[in-house]
């Protein structure tokens, strides 16, 4: 009789993997109370070496979102490769993120209050990062930018993008851009007040560009046919805005609405993370028995595959 391997039998890294395609509030607040081994494998690194969590950061209080960043990244123990959140408010939790970059590649602030000074003391634990994004961060500006292209070897990516109604000149930028990251092969400037000068030094030092963003750079004017000529693997974009830069991916949350309903509905999963331990991230104590969820769904994998069940795994509960 061929044996059935059940599903809190998978080893955690596996489970990990799986669980890796759930949403934020089913891993926070659905998965940990299925079982003992459930809980342990979504309390480990192995379900969050990746973390996106933009859409919910913008509908966040700045405290709530300080928490959950640290659990989460707390929880990657090290491991995390991938970080998306939007609006970081306190210092301090960029400076925690640094200290938990070791394996970290991409890393996306848009919208946060970072500062030259914590950005240029923070940097040097940043080596590993390839591509960053620090769009709208206003706070920042050619120091930060310095240091991140000084100790950032491998970046090959950067969105610098800025609000439209900006009024202080990235000249400084541009320099530091042209001069400390010549590596990079993609480069979103949108709205920048930059001049055609500055664009040029960028173009002549980073050599393997693949892709430069100018929509809303009205200051810069550069003949196709030169760029077409000189630089011929380039695609530049801009400055002429077609379609408002895809402003709706920031400032139009409409679509979001239900989103959001349901994000706060789940009222920042309990009181988990409002009473989160730096120092215990295990909630194995709050477990007496199992707990079974009837009516529990787990999209874990897109579309039907009825030959599944040729590797010995039930059907998910």
């Amino acid at each position: 009789m061929e044996e059935v391997q059940r599903w809190d039998e998978l080893i955690p890294d596996a489970l990990g993997l799986i669980f890796s395609n759930l949403s934020l509030e089913e891993k926070l607040t659905v998965i940990p109370r299925v079982c003992k081994s459930w809980n342990k494998a979504v309390s480990g690194p192995y379900c969050w070496q990746e973390i996106d969590i933009e859409e919910w950061s913008c509908q966040c209080e700045p405290d709530h979102l300080d928490r959950m960043v640290r659990m989460l990244v707390a929880r990657s123990c090290g491991s995390l490769r991938k970080l998306c959140v939007s609006s970081l408010c306190n210092y301090t939790t960029f400076s925690f993120i640094a200290e938990h970059a070791g394996s970290l590649q991409m890393l996306q602030l848009p919208r946060s209050e970072i500062s030259d000074c914590v950005v240029e003391q923070m940097a040097g634990k940043l080596s590993t990062v390839t591509f960053l994004d620090v769009s709208y961060c206003s706070k920042i500006g050619a120091r930060a930018l310095e240091a991140i292209g000084k100790h950032c070897k491998f970046l090959v990516g950067l969105c610098r993008n800025m609000h439209p109604a900006g009024e202080l000149s990235q000249e400084d930028e541009a320099l530091a851009i042209a001069t400390r990251m010549p590596k990079l092969k993609q480069l979103e400037m949108a709205y920048n007040l930059t001049t055609t000068e500055s664009v040029l030094r960028i173009l002549s030092s980073c050599k393997e560009l693949e892709l430069l963003d100018l929509r809303g750079c009205w200051d810069v004017k550069l003949d196709d046919r030169f760029v077409k000529e000189k630089f011929p693997k380039l695609k530049v974009l801009g400055p002429l805005v077609v379609d408002y830069y895809e402003m709706n991916e920031w400032d139009d949350w409409s679509e979001y609405s239900d989103a959001a309903t349901d994000y706060f509905a789940w009222d920042f999963i309990a009181d988990e993370v409002e009473d989160y331990d730096e120092d215990d991230d295990s909630f194995d104590g709050m477990w007496d028995d199992e707990v079974r969820l009837e009516e529990l769904e787990l999209r874990f994998y897109e579309g039907g595959h009825e030959d599944l069940g040729m590797h010995g795994w039930p059907q998910s509960p």
